[in-house]
């Protein structure tokens, strides 16, 4: 029996923000295995999705400020709000760039790293369902952290087939900081995984 009361509605505000983090990934993925329209379009709605987010992340936090009992650890729903800001933002950064840089072709690794993190977007929006339900979770976290080991084996190759290429530097550059924020979204959602987990060892 609750003598006070609780706010949980937290649990929705995550599990909404982690559906735009699929829409926005399942878009930047279509996006990079498409042409340069679809490109420009994905990227487009991703920004959309963002601005989503960043008010999705602005309310969590407004919350979190005015309620005295919390499902969860203050800090820990304010770290899981961070990262899952984070992870939007890595998106909406590699898509802008995708279409500023002008790069109507991306490489295969590129394509792949996509993929990952659409994968990774899955998990999560697994996650938090779970989460939310109170059920098991510690498998999506540890999924995450093996996608995150097998995308940072695709950024390393790409980054040393890329200086190998013999391309022109100004190609390179941009090349090498999309991947950089292709990888750090993955980061970013293992961090996400990695407070899940705290979370667990706290409540198990």
């Amino acid at each position: 029996m609750r003598l006070l009361p609780r706010e949980d509605k937290f649990f929705h505000f995550f599990v909404r923000q982690v559906e735009l983090i699929d829409q926005a990934a399942d878009l930047l993925q279509q996006g990079v295995a498409g042409d340069g329209g679809r490109l420009e379009y994905a990227a487009g709605r991703i920004a959309d999705l963002e601005k989503q987010g960043d008010e999705i992340i602005h309310e969590i936090f407004t919350r979190l400020n005015q309620t005295f009992i919390t499902p969860l650890d203050p800090e820990d729903i304010h770290a899981l709000g961070s990262h899952l800001d984070d992870v939007l933002d890595e998106i909406e950064e590699a898509a802008h760039r995708l279409v500023s840089y002008e790069i109507h072709k991306p490489p295969p690794p590129m394509v792949e790293l996509c993929g990952l993190i659409c994968r990774c977007s899955g998990v999560l929006r697994r996650a938090f369902a779970a989460l939310s339900h109170d059920k098991a979770l510690l498998d999506h976290c540890i999924e995450i952290n093996r996608l995150e080991n097998e995308a940072d084996k695709v950024h390393r190759a790409a980054i040393s087939a890329l200086f190998r290429s013999g391309g022109d530097a100004l190609t390179v550059f941009k090349l090498k900081e999309i991947y950089e924020h292709l990888e750090q979204t993955v980061d970013c959602c293992e961090d996400v995984a990695d407070t899940l987990q705290n979370v667990i060892v706290k409540n198990g």
